[in-house]
């Protein structure tokens, strides 16, 4: 087992967007649009979590690249009555693709939703019948050139 050589590619520019969606109860929703979670804003606060795990990436995830991240960019947003969804910009000059941080941005914004809402959204018994992950993926992927001045 060994990362990938990437010791004879160009550096170039990478680019990757990634995006995924947890289901919640209306009720939480509510409560997020009012302001009301008990832990703070989890939309604002899966922005700065995602940065932050983008930036982290190759110490997740054993045999990941750590690349010179030149941008992230996060967008938290109440999709519908019932879901909230995350999506991750990740901008590089690099030798490899950045589609590993786009979705672990998206992946850690997702768990800070539901790590702040999961109070709301336990059943009687403790267990979270309706909470769940959906749809992470890659919706597009840039490579260019760098441009030379």
């Amino acid at each position: 087992m060994a990362m990938v050589d990437v010791s004879d590619k160009a550096e170039i520019f990478r680019e990757a967007t990634a995006t995924g969606i947890i289901k919640l109860k209306p009720e939480t929703i509510k409560l997020i649009k009012a302001g009301e979670i008990a832990k703070g804003d989890p939309l604002f606060t899966a922005k700065i979590a995602g940065v932050l795990a983008a930036k982290k990436t190759s110490g997740l995830i054993p045999l990941c690249h750590p690349l010179p991240l030149t941008n992230v960019q996060l967008d938290v947003r109440v999709l519908d009555e019932a879901s909230v969804e995350v999506t991750a910009l990740v901008k590089a000059k690099a030798q490899t693709g950045v589609e590993m941080e786009a979705l672990t941005a998206v992946a850690v914004g997702l768990l800070t939703v539901w790590d702040m809402t999961k109070q709301y959204e336990k059943d009687a018994a403790g267990q979270y019948p309706s909470t769940a992950l959906e749809r992470i993926k890659v919706v597009r992927k840039v490579k260019q050139p760098v441009q030379k001045t």
